[in-house]
């Protein structure tokens, strides 16, 4: 019995082998019929950047703007609203004029550098087609605009300040924080503002606004809002990437700025000029490792040959952490305004009523004064320079910002007409802001502004509209609240 036993155990073991093997070829043919050879080995989430807020129409990773969008854009800018019909300027409401035939020599001189190393020939005259965009700019610049609707130079303009090669590169003097004034060839210069922070960062809630960075990026903004709200009194201002070492440090003749330049220890270049605020080695500009990205905006006339003047904004903060302004416990302080020149006649209320608003869409809390051209005397449009604290929180308004329009309940029928076009689907303001943004040559990087900053601007736009409502359900007689400075305009 026992030696039959021990003769059975080998067949056994042959059978249990065979089953076995079967079972392996059919786990084998239910995993090949499950995920075929030509199938790839799954592949790990890839993390969306962190410019990306949101999966709204984004592409590899980048928001893509609609063709509805651009077409909506070209829509709005045709709209009678962006078209009024205005008589033909005065020569006294142009900013500059062309010389005589007979200066045409000593004009092109001006011009000349004492160092004409880098520099295009000059070869302009009287005729508006020899001259370079920068000065078709300037001697387009009139009493009410810094530049036409359609001005056709503009994004000839835009263009040079994005791509013609930098000969000088020296720091602006004055201001709180680092700038650099950028030469071209053409004689032509441009306010460059580096990165400071990326674009998805909000500003840290522990800031005071005085205390904020300047934003490359909303200086940038601010130019296509302003154009947007048909106000066009921001300086024209493009995206660029520039070359640390080869398009500033070699080309600089800023003694004291090229003292600051240095490595970091990963091996990017850095600098961090001279100015009161943010110029230490702590708070240096550095490059990836050389390519930096900023904004330029375009220089306006020297003050030379257009002398400026600068206004207290009569709504400008404390610029303290404990003290208030007056205007911020007075609810009557407008009708002290209304009385004070140059409040008290023409324009000068509602147009710094435009300001305002520009600055509550933008988040800006830090217009402490303006400008205008002295030229022109009281009887001008206020130029919205420095806009480089705006757009720095998108999840809370700042509704202090409106005082000004809840004060003094007047407003622009234009500019008010035009807040309630862009607050229709088709004109969305955010829509039209994307759009024009991604025009910009910064914009093939990251959006220029993270969605929830477009977000907030229809939130804020909405706001804006609710507080005029309230003006007029305030007082019966409208004439009070809106300046008509459209009275041919229907509806």
């Amino acid at each position: 019995m026992r030696a039959c036993r021990y003769r059975r155990l080998p067949g056994m073991c042959a059978l249990l082998l065979c089953v076995s093997v079967v079972l392996h070829l059919l786990v084998a043919v239910l995993v090949l019929s499950v995920c075929p050879p030509t199938c790839e080995p799954p592949q790990p989430p890839i993390s969306q950047p962190q410019t990306n807020l949101t999966s709204v129409n984004t592409v590899n990773g980048v928001i893509r703007v609609e063709a509805a969008d651009l077409a909506n854009l070209e829509a709005l800018f045709s709209h009678p609203l962006y078209n009024l019909h205005a008589p033909p300027s005065p020569d006294e409401d142009w900013l500059l004029k062309i010389r005589s035939k007979g200066s045409e020599e000593q004009n092109a001189e001006q011009w000349m550098s004492n160092s004409k190393e880098g520099y295009d020939p000059v070869n302009w005259n009287s005729s508006a087609d020899t001259h370079p965009p920068w000065l078709q700019f300037h001697l387009g610049i009139s009493r009410w605009q810094l530049y036409q609707h359609r001005d056709a130079n503009l994004p000839v303009l835009l263009k040079q300040m994005a791509t013609s090669r930098i000969i000088s590169a020296v720091q602006k003097t004055g201001g709180t924080q680092l700038k650099l004034v950028m030469t071209f060839p053409n004689y032509g210069q441009a306010l460059f503002k580096p990165m400071k922070q990326a674009r998805h960062e909000e500003t840290d809630v522990n800031l005071y606004y005085f205390s904020d960075f300047e934003r490359h990026n909303a200086e940038i903004a601010a130019f296509h809002l302003d154009r947007i709200l048909g106000f066009r009194r921001v300086p024209p201002a493009v995206g660029r990437l520039v070359d640390v070492i080869k398009e500033i440090k070699d080309v600089t003749t800023d003694h004291k700025l090229a003292r600051t330049f240095f490595n970091s220890p990963v091996g990017n270049a850095c600098f961090y000029g001279q100015c009161s605020y943010y110029c230490s080695t702590e708070h240096a500009v550095c490059g990836r490792p050389h390519s930096l990205e900023g904004s330029l905006a375009a220089m306006l006339p020297d003050l030379a040959l257009a002398p400026r003047r600068s206004w207290k904004n009569p709504w400008r903060r404390s610029y303290s952490r404990s003290k208030l302004a007056l205007w911020e416990n007075t609810p009557t302080y407008c009708k002290a305004v209304k009385k004070t020149p140059p409040y008290n006649r023409g324009t000068r209320l509602v147009d710094l009523i435009d300001m305002t608003i520009l600055d509550f869409l933008q988040s800006n809390m830090d217009r402490h004064h303006y400008e205008t051209f002295e030229i022109f005397g009281n009887n001008t449009f206020l130029i919205h320079l420095d806009n480089g604290r705006a757009f720095g929180r998108y999840s809370k308004d700042e509704p202090s910002i409106l005082t000004p329009l809840v004060q003094c309940c007047r407003i622009r029928r234009s500019t008010l007409l035009r807040l309630r076009l862009l607050s229709l689907p088709q004109y969305r303001l955010s829509n039209m802001m994307r759009a024009s943004l991604s025009q910009d040559p910064l914009s093939v990087v990251a959006p220029m502004l993270a969605e929830p900053h477009l977000s907030a601007l229809d939130r804020r736009l909405a706001t804006v509209l609710k507080t005029i409502q309230r003006c007029l359900a305030q007082h019966q007689q409208h004439s009070y609240v809106i300046y008509d400075d459209i009275p041919d305009y229907p509806g």
